[in-house]
C-alpha cells in the first residue's frame, strides 16, 4: 500500500469500526494532535470501537489527498456518530517503517454555499504541475509572509492573476475583490484575522496546505488553508479555521501543531 492508501484506509476504520486495521496501521506511539483524544495507538483504536457501538453510522467522504515526503494530507467530510457533516484536513506523518506516527487536523461544520455559491470541498481535483511542487511551497510562504502575516500588504495584487480567484471559504466571495470586501466587514465589525506563525507548508505539484497559528476576533485560532497555485499565481482557496480549545480541556499533551 501506498501512503495515501494507507492514510485512506485509516480514516476508513471510523466506517467500518475496523480496530484491526486501525492497530495494523498505526506506530504504537502514535503521536496525537486532536485536542479532544488521547495520544497513543490505544486512544486511536478505542475511539474506532466508540463509533462501531454508536447507534448512527459513522460516514467518511475523501475529497482529496496528496503526499508531500513522509506526510500525506487530506481533505474530508466526515459525520461521526451522526452529529452532523464536518469538512475536515487531516496530515499524517509515517515513521521510517512505514506506520502512522503523528497526526493533525483541522474540523468545522459543513456549512451553506458562500456567496459565490461555491461549498468547502467542490472545485479543482486533479494535481498537476508535480515538476513545480518547490516552487509552488516557496510561493505560499512568500504569500503567508507578506499578505497573511501582514509584512508587505502593497504586494498582495503581485499573488493574483487580476480578480480571477476561486474562493471556497463560507463567507467570502470570489476575487480578490471579494476577499476585500470580507476583510473590510470584519475590520468593521472590530474582528481582527491575525496570523502568527506558520507551523507547516506541505506542497504536491499544483496544490499546497499551510498551517497556520493566530487569533481571529481575539480567539486562538488554527488556520489551515488549502491553496491551487496556476501559472505562477494563486488561483483557488480552501480552509478550515478552528478555534483551538482552552488547555484544561486537553485530551493530550501534545498541544494543536
Amino acid at each position: 500500500m501506498t501512503n495515501i492508501e494507507k492514510a485512506l484506509a485509516l480514516i476508513t476504520t471510523f466506517a467500518s469500526g475496523d480496530s484491526a486495521k486501525a492497530a495494523e496501521l498505526l506506530a504504537e506511539g502514535y503521536i496525537q494532535h486532536n485536542l479532544a483524544y488521547g495520544t497513543g495507538r490505544d486512544a486511536f483504536v478505542g475511539s474506532v470501537n466508540y463509533l462501531a457501538s454508536a447507534p448512527v453510522k459513522t460516514t467518511v467522504q475523501n475529497i482529496r489527498a496528496f503526499e508531500d515526503g513522509d506526510k500525506v494530507f487530506l481533505q474530508t467530510v466526515y459525520n461521526f456518530a451522526g452529529a452532523g457533516d464536518q469538512v475536515a484536513f487531516d496530515i499524517f506523518r509515517f515513521d521510517a517503517d512505514g506506520k502512522i506516527a503523528e497526526h493533525w487536523d483541522n474540523l468545522t461544520a459543513k456549512a451553506a454555499p458562500n456567496p459565490s455559491g461555491r461549498t468547502q470541498t467542490d472545485g479543482t481535483t486533479e494535481i498537476t504541475d508535480l515538476d513545480k511542487t518547490e516552487e509552488n511551497r516557496e510561493l505560499v510562504k512568500n504569500f503567508l509572509y507578506d499578505v497573511m502575516q501582514g509584512n508587505n500588504s502593497a504586494k498582495t495584487p503581485d499573488y493574483f492573476d487580476g480578480d480571477t480567484y476561486i474562493q471556497h471559504n463560507t463567507g467570502i466571495a470570489d476575487g480578490l475583490s471579494g476577499l476585500g470586501t470580507a476583510l473590510e466587514a470584519l475590520g468593521k465589525q472590530g474582528i481582527a484575522m491575525v496570523y502568527d506563525k506558520v507551523h507547516q507548508v506541505l506542497a504536491q505539484g499544483n496544490f499546497v496546505l499551510a498551517v497556520s497559528e493566530g487569533t481571529f476576533g481575539g480567539a486562538a485560532t488554527s488556520y489551515y488553508d488549502l491553496w491551487r497555485v496556476e501559472n505562477g499565481k494563486i488561483a483557488e482557496h480552501w480552509d478550515v479555521m478552528e478555534t483551538i480549545a482552552a488547555e484544561e480541556t486537553w485530551q493530550n499533551t501534545n498541544g494543536k501543531f
